[in-house]
């Protein structure tokens, strides 16, 4: 339950904003109810360049937004958050004190982008299990004996172990390469997969060590997948790793323009200690705020960049319109959308059985 004390609906910009969250509460309603105990709702968005000075700092509005979505679910990972945290910490006096974050280091170097990855969860339901830590590959003996540094992946992959209800369980957030490598044949890059199949072959052996801290493993983030064809990178997170995506999962299209299968969320679960319940899905933000209806709503916000190119040229209704579908609104919000499932935390009843049987 978000707090809204600080918002002023006396302004143009505060009464829209008390009025679009009416609407998208209502539309959250498509999300499942969050249940004390008996199911979980976890969460993976990318909140594009979370906020990144070059784009200037998310309005209001936005943030009241981000936090609406977030305080729906239980947990959710963010990917892209920016080393300032003062955009995190906005959403975060909105979400309460009970929402709790924990956070990574930025990952250093032009390819990691200044990014952290973020967990959000409200503790009052879930509790951080001690286990956080950023993976980091092995090096590599080679046939002649050597041993060589493994390249790195390009933003750390973050682990960390959470309990909830009869269920302990470790995320691990990965935001996967973009590349310059090219696509072929529709089928991701070919640097692209190569990563995709480190961090599977990595988490596969992991969840297989004795002394690992828990056996249910979901990986979760943007993995920059085209689609569920087990030809590209998905199939090295379903072939290499061994993890588990729902059939119903399979077409989930997650990016802004309702194209591609970014990002995943895949298992590898003792089904006895966590399962899913066979909900799942994409929430469109877009159909509530920052529609494409609501373009000239939003046409001084955008300043002179909506009018004129960066070369100066005046631009025309449709140069007008890709500039707010596709860069400013993504900039408010982000150009991908949550994805999420239910899980199912409860297995009090189980245990009964098993304990009658005498089997524990």
């Amino acid at each position: 339950m978000p707090f809204y004390q600080d918002l002023d609906p006396s302004t143009p910009s505060g009464k829209r904003t008390a009025e679009r969250l009416i609407i998208l509460k209502e539309a959250l309603k498509e999300i499942p109810e969050k249940t004390v105990d008996s199911t979980l709702l976890v969460a993976t968005w990318n909140i594009r360049d979370f906020d990144k000075p070059a784009y200037g700092e998310r309005s209001e509005e936005a943030i009241y937004y981000l936090a609406e979505i977030i305080s729906r679910f239980d947990i959710v990972a963010v990917q892209e958050v920016y080393r300032d945290l003062k955009a995190l910490n906005r959403v975060l006096k909105i979400l309460g004190g009970f929402w709790k974050p924990l956070i990574s280091d930025t990952t250093e170097g032009s390819k990691g982008n200044d990014e952290r990855m973020v967990y959000l969860y409200d503790s009052r339901k879930v509790a951080f299990g001690g286990l956080a830590g950023e993976l980091v590959l092995p090096d590599i003996k080679t046939e002649t004996g050597d041993v060589v540094p493994a390249q790195q992946f390009w933003r750390s992959p973050y682990i960390c172990g959470f309990k909830a209800g009869w269920s302990t369980f470790m995320l691990c957030s990965a935001h996967i390469l973009w590349g310059r490598q090219k696509a072929i044949g529709g089928i991701e890059p070919a640097d692209r997969i190569e990563e995709i199949r480190k961090v599977a072959k990595f988490l596969k052996k992991r969840t297989q060590d004795p002394a690992v801290w828990s056996r249910n493993l979901i990986l979760l983030g943007d993995f920059n997948i085209f689609s569920s064809d087990e030809k590209g990178a998905f199939g090295e997170l379903t072939k290499t790793g061994g993890f588990t995506i729902p059939d119903h999962h399979r077409d989930f299209v997650t990016n802004a323009s309702k194209n591609r299968s970014y990002d995943q969320i895949a298992f590898l679960i003792q089904k006895d200690r966590l399962d899913w319940t066979g909900r799942a899905g994409v929430f469109d933000y877009y159909q509530y705020v920052y529609t494409e209806l609501d373009q000239e709503l939003y046409a001084e916000a955008m300043g002179a960049a909506y009018h004129l190119t960066s070369r100066g040229a005046i631009r025309n209704a449709a140069s007008k319109s890709r500039y707010y579908k596709t860069y400013w609104r993504t900039h408010q919000m982000s150009d991908h959308l949550p994805l999420w499932v239910e899980l199912k935390i409860d297995f009090s009843g189980q245990y009964l059985k098993r304990k009658l049987a005498g089997g524990i």
